[in-house]
C-alpha cells in the first residue's frame, strides 16, 4: 500500500510509507499502531478554543518554545503510530524537524468533542504519557459553554500522569510556565 488513496484499508502502514505522503495527503488522520484512523473536522468551537490557547501559550513560552495547532507528533515508528493533538508546545529549535517527537514536546491539549471523549480522556492520556510527554491537558465543553480544563503531569518513574489543577473558564496555570488566558469568552 503505497499510494494515500489506498490508505484505508486494513493494511499497517510504515513510517516511510506515511511521510512519503504530503502534508495534504496526512491531513485529517492520525495512525495507531500502523492503521489510519480518520479524524473527521471539528466544530467551529473546538477549532476557536485550541486557537485561541494556542495563540495564548505561544505568547507565554517564551523563545525556546512554540505553541501550534495541527500537526502530526510521531510518538512511535513501529509499528506507527501519529497522533494529531489540538495544541501542542513544542522546542521553537525543532520547527523545520519532521516528524515531531517527543522529545521535541513539552505540552500537548486535546479538546473533548462528541466522538472523542473515549479517546481523548484515556487512550491518549495513556499513549501521551508512555512517550514521555511531561504535561497533558484536556479541555472539556461543559454544557454551560464555559469550558473546563484539566491538567495533568507526567511521574518520570511510573510513565504516568497525576492531576493537576482543575480550570473552569480562564486558565491561570503555572506549569509548565505561567499562562493566563480566558477560554470562558468565545
Amino acid at each position: 500500500m503505497d499510494r494515500p488513496d489506498a490508505r484505508m484499508d486494513a493494511t499497517p502502514i510504515s513510517a516511510q510509507q506515511y511521510d512519503s505522503w504530503t502534508v495534504q495527503e496526512c491531513a485529517g488522520m492520525e495512525v495507531v499502531d500502523g492503521m489510519v484512523v480518520a479524524s473527521p473536522s471539528a466544530p467551529k468551537r473546538h477549532n476557536r478554543l485550541a486557537r485561541i490557547l494556542a495563540n495564548a501559550l505561544d505568547a507565554a513560552a517564551g523563545p525556546d518554545w512554540n505553541a501550534d495547532t495541527d500537526f502530526d507528533v510521531r510518538l512511535q515508528d513501529v509499528p506507527l503510530t501519529n497522533r494529531r493533538p489540538d495544541v501542542v508546545v513544542y522546542r521553537a529549535e525543532t520547527i523545520d524537524l519532521t516528524p515531531t517527537r517527543p522529545e521535541h514536546v513539552l505540552l500537548v491539549v486535546e479538546v473533548v468533542s462528541p466522538g472523542s471523549e473515549t479517546t481523548d480522556r484515556i487512550v491518549k492520556v495513556d499513549q501521551y504519557a508512555k512517550a514521555g510527554i511531561p504535561f497533558y491537558w484536556r479541555i472539556e465543553q461543559a454544557a454551560t459553554g464555559v469550558p473546563i480544563v484539566y491538567t495533568y503531569v507526567l511521574d518520570p518513574a511510573t510513565k504516568a500522569y497525576r492531576d493537576g489543577e482543575m480550570f473552569t473558564g480562564s486558565v491561570k496555570a503555572t506549569a509548565p510556565f505561567a499562562v493566563t488566558v480566558d477560554l470562558g469568552v468565545l
